[in-house]
C-alpha cells in the first residue's frame, strides 16, 4: 500500500465525485429556488399556480368558486387557494377503479 496523495488531477474517480457533488447542488439549488415561504406551515396557491397544476382553465375555477365548489380567500383583488384545502378536495373527488 502507498501512501500516495489522491486528488482530482490524477485520480478519475475523484473527479467524477466532485462532478457528480456540482451536479446534485446545481439541481437542488433549481428545486428550491421556486420554493414558497409557508404561513403557518400552509402554502397557498395564485390563480395561475393552481389553474397550471391541476391542468384547469382559470375561467374554470372562477366557475368553481362562483358556485362554492373550491375553497377561495380574497384578499384585495388577489385570490388564493390554500394547499389544505386543495388536497382535501381532490382526496374528495377521488373514486377506485372499478
Amino acid at each position: 500500500m502507498s501512501n500516495q496523495l489522491v486528488t482530482s488531477e490524477n485520480n478519475e474517480r475523484v473527479k467524477s465525485f466532485f462532478l457528480s457533488l456540482d451536479s446534485i447542488a446545481s439541481a437542488m439549488e433549481r428545486l428550491f429556488t421556486g420554493k414558497k415561504p409557508s404561513l403557518n406551515g400552509e402554502y397557498f396557491y395564485t390563480d395561475d399556480e393552481l389553474s397550471e397544476k391541476l391542468k384547469l382553465s382559470r375561467r374554470s375555477l372562477q366557475d368553481y368558486r362562483n358556485e362554492g365548489r373550491i375553497p377561495c380567500i380574497k384578499l384585495g383583488g388577489k385570490i388564493l387557494y390554500r394547499s389544505s384545502d386543495i388536497e382535501k378536495l381532490l382526496e374528495e373527488g377521488y373514486r377506485d377503479k372499478f
